[in-house]
């Protein structure tokens, strides 16, 4: 796969977790991590962050090797089935940011 620079995307998103259930999140966001590193060869970084102020509130990044390798991590049974089907339905607030890393760096 082509990692030149102009082909690498970002996904930043941002979460707050409904009360009481950000230990469930985490642990949910542990089994995602696992696969997406297992059985997708187009992502370069996948990330949580969590605020040590407050451990309902997380943070994502990850970087794929192109629009390619996003869609196909949006696609795949992992993402659909612990992010989509188990986590988002626990999130109070959930915002998405998508960027290319820019041709001069």
């Amino acid at each position: 796969m082509d990692t030149s620079s102009s082909t690498i995307i970002c996904v930043a998103a941002e979460w707050r977790v409904q009360p009481g259930h950000a230990a469930e999140v985490l642990a949910l966001m542990q089994q995602a991590a696992a696969a997406v590193r297992r059985r997708e060869p187009g992502n370069l970084v996948y990330t949580v962050h969590v605020d040590p102020a407050d451990e309902a509130h997380l943070f994502m990044y990850e970087q794929y090797a192109g629009p390619e390798a996003l869609q196909a991590h949006i696609d795949s049974e992992h993402f659909q089935q612990i992010v989509v089907a188990q986590i988002v339905p626990l999130l109070a607030e959930r915002s998405v940011a998508r960027y290319v890393l820019a041709p001069t760096l």
